[in-house]
């Protein structure tokens, strides 16, 4: 269940991070309630995959989760580069979350 919160984590990371360019500096109500409701969601759901989950791994993986993520995103939202050199980097980011969830602990 930890390595589920974890992935939940992780997607609400993107959320927030995404969710803040839309907020204006926070000027705009609605997203920006939006977007800290994401940020909450994601701390409180990273915190309960902390019960079982080592914490270096476990924030290495949510900060990977959102980078990728928000990486993606961010090239089919906002027409950011999609650089083959860019897109290696990213892979490399998810073979090492995919090397910590295979390693670490249940």
């Amino acid at each position: 269940m930890a390595w589920i919160y974890l992935a939940l984590a992780g997607l609400f990371e993107c959320g927030w991070a995404i969710g803040l360019k839309y907020t204006d500096g926070f000027a705009k109500p609605i997203p920006s309630a939006l977007t800290v409701a994401a940020l909450v969601v994601s701390m409180w759901t990273l915190s309960l995959s902390l019960k079982t989950i080592p914490v270096g791994t476990a924030y290495a993986v949510w900060v990977g989760i959102g980078a990728v993520g928000v990486s993606v995103l961010g090239m089919i939202l906002f027409g950011e580069s999609r650089d083959i050199m860019r897109i290696i980097c990213l892979l490399v980011i998810v073979a090492g979350v995919v090397g910590l969830n295979l390693t670490s602990p249940s």
